[in-house]
């Protein structure tokens, strides 16, 4: 069979483009290559050899090929792990933090606003002191499910730590579109969760906003800005959004 026969085009021609360089050069190649499949794509590494002639020349060209689908599966499988959080798949501060910088980056390249959400959960604590961390386990994926229901898709919402989450808003309008988006939140987390065999469980959750580049031209000002905002409406009574302001935190919902 031809290559073609056997291998999606563009690995073919990927393939085929290492034979041809072995051909012409006469020394050994190596390369990965992806075979996709319908249960699973398989890697492999494929070694290209030039087999010489009497007089040294290249009269052919053998290639072996080592299926290393399980270690490309392991090394995603880590990669993943360094950037998601592994409850609630959400991207982790990490990676959270790299998506802000570059909203940040959009954000000044296009003379745009953008909106970064503090939300802490209000007395998360007592759900796993009452019912145990499983039951905390199921509520933190249940939030974060409504968070994401609750942002388009151009928006990133990350999990920091605990109860800990955050959203930004790239592109805004304006200060009114972000709050509304955190005061939809806001209600959207305090209608009760049904934690299957757990019982239903009503909660609040406290928000933090805070805008760029009036609250921050980077992201470790914004970010503070966020986190102190939150910490205003957690100190208010909790069950609340509060929008940044450089001496304090009003509050606006």
């Amino acid at each position: 069979k031809k290559i073609w026969d056997i291998f999606p085009r563009d690995e073919a021609e990927k393939r085929f483009t290492v034979v041809k360089w072995v051909f012409e050069n006469g020394q050994t190649r190596i390369i990965e290559v992806r075979v996709p499949r319908p249960d699973g794509d398989r890697f492999y590494v494929t070694t290209a050899k030039p087999i010489l002639d009497d007089e040294s020349q290249v009269a052919s060209v053998i290639c072996i090929s080592k299926d290393i689908t399980d270690r490309k599966l392991a090394e995603e499988a880590l990669v993943r792990m360094a950037q998601y959080d592994g409850l609630t798949d959400l991207p982790n501060r990490a990676l959270f933090s790299d998506r802000l910088q570059h909203a940040i980056s959009e954000a000044v390249r296009n003379k745009t606003r953008l909106a970064l959400l503090f939300i802490d959960l209000d007395h998360f604590k007592t759900v796993n002191d009452t019912c145990g961390h499983a039951a905390g386990d199921l509520l933190i994926q249940a939030v974060a499910l409504r968070l994401q229901s609750n942002v388009r898709k151009s928006d990133t919402v990350g999990r920091l730590a605990g109860d800990e989450f955050v959203v930004v808003l790239p592109d805004i309008e304006g200060d009114s579109f972000a709050m509304a988006v955190a005061d939809k939140i806001r209600d959207s987390l305090s209608q009760p969760f049904d934690l299957n065999e757990y019982q239903s469980h009503a909660i609040s959750a406290s928000i933090g906003v805070a805008i760029y580049p009036d609250h921050g031209l980077t992201e470790i000002e914004l970010t503070r800005s966020a986190d102190n905002a939150m910490y205003g409406a957690k100190s208010s009574g909790r069950n609340q959004v509060r929008l940044f302001q450089s001496t304090s935190s009003i509050l606006l919902r």
